[in-house]
């Protein structure tokens, strides 16, 4: 019986995620001193300072040189160690002294490095372990035999890489065995005496995350409480010892305490948790273990008491139980959780117990009562017994001497020997210096050579803890999105702005969707001067307010007043309670308007004073009520010295607004002010010089009256025969008065209204919000945005000038975000790790479009094009797992074929025309603009998009931008930094040196070759080198966390020499045809073919053959000897409108490497596409560490085909694909 983890979703959160607050451990006390330590003390009672300690002098015969479980400190030099493996304390209040070893961002190495490992299976972090213990002695002593249990056990999960038990002191013999229930054991014998007796253990490691739930459980022991079989119940028998029943305080605690009305798994898991806020920790001095009545009398113990406790209370509820004593190793953190206790400060290691229990069909499964998680692969058991005596980790008898004297030492300690690259802490301290001095070195050489260059960005993040709702997934929109993103908003202008104005407002309107979206805009002046003085009075429309509409009304007045304007003019506008009739009327059962004669209406109806008469009776009837809000027509064109005004005359005799609940100023009746609209504004050139823009601060002109004078509007000029038809609105909206700013074409009369506007609303004295027209585009004003797009929240950054700057505000962003509870990564339900889902588009310009150098200088975009088709590992490496022909940034050879040959023609008249002169700033977008787009022409969704580049349509697309979207949002603000840094270093090469070359025909083999991990390596390494023969000294290995992010290792075994590595490569998603579906036609994703590289090392062309489902795979050299790869393609799940969807799903993959001079299969490895053991899961792994454990347990160092092997010619290998097996595709005979 498969356990679902949907079920045990918050048993899970609390293993993979940060603990809930708990109670704090007993601080760890002082070094005991040697006098006050009791006498027969063993070393399991004694705390000694980190690394080293001493005792007081043990006498008597026979006496146990070590106990049960021996808790001693970490060796952790930073402060007092705790006992049993336990972090520092914490302040009261916190955690058990487990640490969230499965925090998101807390856990260090999920993704998985490249290193030849004389083992299988998948590569995570990997440690040494280094246990000393030493008994000095002030003369020679006989030693009886001594018994050592400090191998790890043969149930093991962690696995150890090597091991070794090195003994000290003397001439000695060992010999290994097994004790009774298969625990390894070395008995030594010393046939002198010594002076010293030394014990020292060294292993390594991998601390590849183990998912503690995956195991299956019986059907019959599914439900709590459970009966094993007889056969079985007799094999456990020491294992359900109760020593006749519990004593009385545990017999309560366990009425009390026992789950009632959960399954198996559940109650184990609460009951585990329940011990552990029952007994709080501690270093105890005592000998042995605690009695469990002692344990529950005094609520406090250590960890061996914990466990202790927990085993007799599993005992008593009939489920198996046994002791377990072992290593504990827990990593410090590379990022501290934002929640929760913090995790250690630093690596340690150190004994501990906790407890097991036997459930049928899952097998012995570790509980840490004194954390209340689940055991994981820090937990590594050396001695499992039904009685703690029998697991002491070292054991023995010596030479009775009534005065001998012996010291006691010991050393905990752990090593990182191997850390794969890594999203949670990609570089180094020292890499990341050089990555900064770098950084610097080529903004020197932008400003050296007149670059100008600026770089924005459009990053996205996703929920840290919401993994399943559609809001996070699908959805642009949704409960917490908006609140979210207002803080992050106001976050962001506390940081980066000085005096911002922050605008609620509708955003972009996307085809299929009821409304346009909304879009939060954070507005600053660049000279420093405050766009918006007091930021106490903007609201947070996120949270309900308590306005009512005389607050609204009172601030249209006092608006209306600063504009010169009688308060008359404001114009009260009202819903269509006509409408509201109409549509009432056709709802069944409805209750329409009263006509009591039709003909009479039908004829009135034919007649236009009739229908006036008409509207006006039905207006009447329907009753005026209270006002929506107020209007005041407003208007001020580039140029003017004052605003017009003027009254609206309207047919039916009032203001009555369009129905919907949009803004009150988008819902004005526009038809119904003009039979002729006037011809729009003009928009302000860009390119144009502007003088300073007039300050608006309450102390602006307080020095000087004349000044001030000068300072005040003049009165509006009223024009009521041609009012305008633009109006600022004021209404009452979730309890928020709410400020409609109209269209405004110069940004100098734009701040002077939104300085108004605020004197109003300090003078009402009421917090706003300011909806509407942003403030036009202007280079005096600085602007930045956070929108939803569909799973997640987009920021568009503004952009930055240095690389400080850039630095700067990319690490500000990301702390803003993730103290909000906003996250860079996602995970499938399968496990792969992933980016937000989102882009992270990269733009680039300059600080105004006359310094962009792109309008410029031309050629360094036809540079940068050329040098994208040429080098596709900066198409692929970066971007999403969205790519191909169809995606949102398809590179200019995957549409049209015919492209590239066009794209030839416009580079050689680029060519042609600057020998001419400085091109005009239209030309390179008339060039190119045809050519850099999708299959369907949209220039928005092309790798190089130049829509903001010199748009002919309007002054607003004409920004000198060109924007990458082929990045994807990187999960770590450095990752960003690097790859930002790549960008800026190729322009700096392609300035100096334009890139002008012929355009590569690829063909097939841009996605045969360059999909595979292998070339995309070595293909950015040859940008890498290129970069540094320009004298830019980019180093290849700042680009590894990409390359384990982009393609995470899958699994390796080794099988006679021959190396065999399963590595995810990257496959396209092509765009179906069209479909209906429940919201009319719809174009399905096909994502559900996966490629993967195999590579082999040491492999024998000739000799060797690799067979995957008893095809061959076309193994291809690399130019490395020996060393050969090749690209699987297979069907990961089956939708139901996918292409070929016949096809059924490929699991599992079974590679076998053949020996073709014996005819048989080597050995080999299997991949599961699927869970191994059928598991389904229907929830998203919470964090990188549950994702990680999903991918690990797909993975199979075994499953090779047995018997001799037909090696099948390779028939079926695709000359269009000659690198890649194909498993859709059905072998030729």
């Amino acid at each position: 019986m498969a356990v679902p983890l949907s079920r045990l979703r918050g048993w899970i959160t609390r293993m993979f995620g940060p603990q809930e607050p708990g109670r704090a451990p007993a601080p760890a006390p002082e070094r005991a001193d040697l006098e006050s330590v009791p006498e027969g003390s063993t070393a399991d009672d004694l705390v000694v300072p980190a690394e080293t300690g001493s005792t007081a002098p043990t006498a008597g015969a026979d006496v146990i040189v070590d106990s049960p479980a021996n808790e001693v400190e970490a060796t952790d030099t930073t402060g007092p160690a705790a006992d049993a493996g336990a972090p520092p304390a914490v302040a009261p209040g916190g955690a058990p002294p487990l640490s969230p070893a499965y925090d998101p961002v807390a856990t260090p190495g999920y993704t998985a490095g490249e290193v030849p490992l004389a083992r299988s299976g998948t590569v995570g972090m990997q440690v040494a372990v280094e246990h000393r213990t030493t008994y000095r002695y002030d003369r020679p002593v006989q030693l009886g035999p001594q018994v050592i249990r400090l191998r790890p056990a043969a149930h093991c999960r962690t696995p150890i890489l090597s091991y070794s038990l090195h003994v000290g002191g003397g001439e000695h013999f060992i010999n290994w065995q097994q004790d009774p229930v298969g625990n390894h054991i070395a008995r030594l014998v010393f046939p002198e005496p010594v002076l010293e007796f030394t014990v020292t253990v060294d292993l390594v490691a991998d601390m590849t995350v183990i998912n503690p739930f995956d195991f299956f459980v019986e059907e019959s022991a599914k439900e709590f409480p459970f009966v094993y079989d007889a056969q079985l119940e007799k094999e456990l028998a020491p294992y359900l010892e109760t020593r006749g029943g519990p004593g009385p305080l545990l017999a309560g605690w366990l009425a009390e305490h026992t789950p009632q009305g959960l399954n198996t798994l559940d109650t184990l898991v609460e009951l585990n948790r329940r011990v552990a806020g029952a007994v709080g920790y501690s270093v105890r001095m005592e000998p042995g273990v605690q009695d469990p009545e002692v344990t529950l009398d005094r609520e406090i113990g250590s960890c061996r008491d914990s466990a202790w406790l927990l085993v007799h209370a599993l005992r008593n509820l009939g489920i198996a139980a046994r002791f377990a004593s072992g290593y504990l190793v827990q990593l410090a953190p590379d990022r501290q959780p934002l929640e929760g206790p913090p995790g250690p400060t630093s690596d340690f290691t150190d004994l501990h117990a906790w407890a097991e229990a036997y459930l049928p069909g899952a097998g012995w499964v570790g509980l840490d009562a004194t954390s209340g998680l689940l055991t994981g692969e820090g937990h590594i058991p050396l001695a499992c017994t039904a009685e703690p005596a029998s697991a002491a980790p070292i054991a023995g008898s010596i030479e009775a001497h009534e005065d001998l004297h012996t010291e006691f030492d010991f050393a905990n300690v752990v090593t990182r020997i191997h850390e794969p690259p890594r999203v949670t802490k990609p570089y180094s301290d020292e890499q990341w210096e050089r990555v900064l001095d770098l950084g610097r070195a080529v903004d020197l050489r932008l400003r050296a050579n007149d670059v100008r260059l600026t770089m924005g960005g459009e990053p996205t993040f996703v929920s840290a803890t919401d993994m399943e709702s559609a809001e996070w997934n699908t959805d642009a929109d949704g409960p917490t999105k908006y609140g979210l993103a207002t803080a992050l908003a106001g976050r962001l202008a506390d940081r980066f702005a000085s005096g911002a104005l922050l605008r609620h407002a509708q955003g972009k309107w996307y085809p299929g969707e009821p409304l346009p979206r909304w879009a939060i805009g954070v507005h600053w002046r660049t000279d420093g001067e405050p766009l918006w003085n007091d930021p106490a009075l903007l609201a947070d429309p996120s949270i309900p307010g308590t306005a009512s509409t005389a607050d609204a009304a009172a601030l249209a007045e006092a608006i209306a007043s600063g504009l010169g304007i009688d308060a008359e003019r404001l114009q009260p506008a009202y819903e269509d309670r006509l409408d509201q009739l109409m549509r009432e009327a056709r709802l069944p059962g409805g209750n329409p308007p009263e006509i009591t004669d039709p003909e009479e209406d039908d004829a009135r109806l034919r007649d236009a004073v009739g229908r006036a008469a008409l509207t006006a009776e039905l207006d009447a009837a329907a009753g005026q009520g209270e006002p929506t809000g107020w209007a005041l027509p407003l208007h001020r064109a580039d140029g003017e010295d004052r605003w017009r005004s003027g009254r609206w005359t309207l047919r039916r005799g009032r203001l009555i607004l369009l129905p919907g609940d949009s803004p009150m100023g988008f819902r004005l009746p526009l038809e119904s002010l003009t039979w002729l609209m006037p011809l729009p504004d003009p928009e302000p050139s860009r390119f144009a010089s502007r003088p300073p823009l007039p300050s608006t601060g309450p102390e602006a002109g307080a020095a000087d009256p004349v000044v001030q004078t000068l300072l005040t509007p003049p009165p509006a000029l009223l024009t009521d025969g041609a009012p305008p038809i633009t109006a600022l609105c004021v209404e009452v909206r979730d309890g928020h008065p709410r400020v409609f700013l109209p269209p405004v074409p110069s940004a100098d009369h734009a701040v002077e209204l939104i300085g108004i506007v605020e004197q109003a609303a300090a003078k009402v004295g009421v917090p706003i919000v300011i909806e509407g027209y942003p403030p036009p585009g202007d280079d005096r004003l600085r602007s930045l945005s956070v929108t939803p797009d569909p799973g997640v929240i987009e920021v568009n950054i503004h952009p930055s000038e240095t690389w400080d700057e850039l630095t700067e505000r990319t690490d500000g962003l990301d702390d803003d975000a993730r103290r909000l509870g906003l996250a860079t990564e996602k995970f499938e339900i399968d496990g792969l790790h992933s980016g937000t889902g989102g882009g992270s588009h990269v733009t680039l310009g300059g600080r105004t479009p006359a310094d962009s150098p792109f309008l410029r200088r031309p050629d360094l975009l036809r540079s940068m094009v050329t040098y994208w088709q040429h080098h596709p590992s900066l198409s692929y490496l970066f971007s999403g797992r969205f790519i191909g022909p169809t995606s949102q940034a398809p590179r200019v050879d995957e549409a049209r074929h015919e492209n590239l040959y066009e794209l030839e023609i416009a580079f050689s008249e680029m060519d042609r025309l600057s020998k001419l002169g400085p091109p005009p700033a239209w030309q390179v977008d008339r060039l190119l603009r045809n050519l850099l787009t999708d299959l369907t022409g949209n220039t928005h969704r092309a790798e190089f998009c130049i829509d903001k580049l010199y748009d002919p349509g309007s002054e607003s697309g004409r920004l000198g931008i060109v924007e990458l979207r082929g990045f994807e949002m990187p999960p770590h603000p450095q990752m960003s930094l690097v790859q930002g840094l790549l960008v800026r270093a190729l322009i700096a090469r392609l300035w100096s040196d334009p890139y002008a070359h012929d355009l590569v025909r690829w063909g097939t083999e841009l996605h045969d070759k360059f999909l595979l991990p292998w070339w995309v390596e070595h293909d950015v390494r040859d940008v890498v080198g290129d970069l540094r023969r320009s004298g830019i000294r980019f180093e290849a290995e700042w680009l590894e966390p990409f390359l384990a992010f982009r393609f995470p290792l899958l699994g390796e075994t080794v099988v006679d020499g021959v190396r065999m590595e399963l590595r995810m490569a990257v496959e396209p998603w092509h765009v179906l045809g069209e479909e209906s579906s429940g919201t009319g036609t719809s174009r399905y994703v096909d994502s559900s073919v996966e490629r993967l590289q195999l590579r082999v090392d040491e492999y024998v062309e000739g000799r060797h053959v690799v067979l995957c489902e008893g095809r061959p795979v076309p193994m291809q050299p690399t130019g490395t000897p020996g060393t050969y790869v090749a690209g699987v393609r297979y069907r990961a799940w089956q939708p139901w409108s996918a292409l070929h969807p016949t096809i059924g799903v490929h699991s599992p993959l079974v590679f076998d490497l053949v020996d073709r001079w014996s005819g048989r299969s080597l050995g080999g490895c299997t991949y599961h596409v699927v869970h191994p053991g059928g598991r389904s899961y229907d929830t998203f792994p919470v964090n990188a560490s549950e994702a990680e454990a999903r991918r690990s347990g797909r993975f199979e160092a075994a499953g090779h085909t047995p018997g001799p092997i037909e090696i099948p010619q390779m028939r079926d290998r695709s000359g269009e694909y000659p690198r890649t097996l194909d498993l859709r595709r059905a072998p030729r005979a």
